[in-house]
């Protein structure tokens, strides 16, 4: 019975670990953005849609960066691919799944439909130097 309560409770505590790192994606909006810009933060922003299988496969590899590397001060600001298509063309995100990455006004990093762990953490984790 202790195994099997032990076991129960690793897999809580794995699946509470990935819904804390996934809660660092947020919304896009104009202000935040040009916020984060201001501070010269590290801004990824992530065109997303929630039908898209890639976007899935984006969101567990960067919810397992930000798990990885707390002490990342990486920002996600989530653009809707369906609902917000007005961001999309200004971003020229030629479909879902399409990463931008910014360290304040500047552009650092585009990147459409990649879900090798190693050259997203890669590019994040060049950036963030």
């Amino acid at each position: 019975m202790r195994n099997g309560f032990r076991s129960i409770l690793l897999v809580v505590l794995a699946l509470s670990s990935a819904a804390l790192a996934a809660v660092e994606r947020e919304p896009f909006t104009k202000e935040r953005f040009e916020a984060l810009q201001a501070e010269e933060a590290l801004i990824l922003l992530d065109v997303w849609a929630k039908w898209c299988p890639t976007c899935a496969r984006q969101e567990k590899i960067l919810a397992r960066y930000q798990e990885e590397r707390p002490e990342s001060e990486l920002k996600i600001l989530v653009i809707d691919f369906d609902d917000q298509k007005e961001w999309v063309r200004h971003f020229r995100a030629p479909r879902q799944s399409t990463f931008l990455l910014y360290r304040g006004n500047e552009q650092l990093w585009f990147s459409v439909a990649e879900t090798d762990p190693d050259k997203i953490f890669s590019r994040l984790d060049a950036a963030a130097q």
